[in-house]
């Protein structure tokens, strides 16, 4: 059996980026399918994705349909006749027409350890649940959303401090190097996937903006979790009298005990604290950003401020 195949890669965001480099530099890449250009920014100008970015910067061939239902994107993956599809958080589920058109069938970099938090946000999941453990899972797809067999996995400790961003960046390269490792085997007949099992199934929705808005009558462990799961999308956000403001760095205070509602602005520890008052515990501002501002450290947004003090946020 071949073991250069070619390949037709699939994926949008930052973190398929490691896994197509990977490829294009080891094997012959044909084609590469990503998602439209979106609006994005304070302009929302049209604005490519990163794959494509990278793509373009390779010289490699580019499609960008909307669904692959579009006749022409299918036609185009046919003319391109791939021995082998790999897709990293592509964001489009593929039909049946595409899973049987290579020969090897098509492989997935998943950013879970499968099948914990199947769906579209791992990382987001993992990192809101408190997981102390997470990976990366090279699946061999099938019609399901990422229930397919296993080809291999590798684990990935989650940090007290890690973010979406910081996170996303390990697992990306965590899961190009894994691919790379398995792809040898698996074109030559010799690494079989195994089931998945059927026990530790979780899944994760599509992120949309509002799940960023902080609801204040959560534990603070809680609501740490979150501004550290939503950076740097959505942002974790609250609204301080009217104004959007974001929550970029916090630490919660769980033991704190006080009368105060929930959403309350505090000063503590004799004035060297500032804290929102949460359902249970507070939550330690660090750094936040309010609409049209720069981030800023909290006790430089306070100065001009301090009237704020002892006002509920979000409301």
């Amino acid at each position: 059996m071949s073991q250069t195949p070619r390949i037709v890669f699939m994926g949008t965001p930052a973190f398929a980026v490691p896994t197509l480099m990977a490829l294009a530099d080891n094997y012959p890449v044909v084609g590469v399918v990503t998602q439209p250009d979106r609006p994005a920014g304070r302009g929302q100008q049209l604005t490519p994705p990163a794959v494509k970015r990278a793509a373009l910067e390779r010289g490699l061939p580019l499609i960008q349909p909307p669904s692959l239902r579009d006749p022409q994107a299918l036609a185009q993956l046919v003319a391109w006749a791939p021995q082998l599809i790999v897709v990293a958080s592509f964001g489009q589920i593929l039909r049946r027409e595409v899973l049987e058109l290579p020969r090897y069938g098509c492989l997935n970099v998943h950013a879970s350890l499968l099948p914990r938090w199947r769906g579209a946000a791992p990382i987001v999941a993992a990192l809101l649940a408190g997981d102390e453990v997470t990976g990366v899972t090279i699946m061999q797809m099938d019609a399901g959303i990422d229930t397919g067999p296993i080809l291999a996995q590798r684990e990935e400790p989650i940090r007290p401090d890690d973010t979406q961003a910081t996170l996303e960046a390990r697992l990306a390269l965590l899961g190009a190097q894994l691919l790379l490792e398995v792809l040898p085997a698996y074109l030559a007949g010799e690494l079989k996937p195994r089931p998945q099992p059927d026990e530790g199934v979780t899944y994760t929705g599509v992120l949309r903006k509002e799940d960023g808005r902080i609801d204040w009558s959560r534990p603070a462990t809680e609501l740490a979790r979150q501004v550290r799961a939503y950076h740097p999308w959505p942002g974790a956000f609250t609204t301080l009298r009217g104004q959007h403001l974001k929550i970029l760095r916090a630490t919660p205070l769980p033991e704190w005990r006080g009368e105060e509602r929930p959403g309350t602005l505090l000063l503590l520890d004799n004035g060297a604290t500032v804290a929102v008052a949460t359902g249970e515990g507070a939550l330690r501002l660090e750094e936040v950003q309010i609409a049209g501002g720069r981030p800023m450290d909290i006790a430089a947004f306070l100065c001009g401020r301090r009237d704020c003090l002892g006002i509920c946020l979000g409301t």
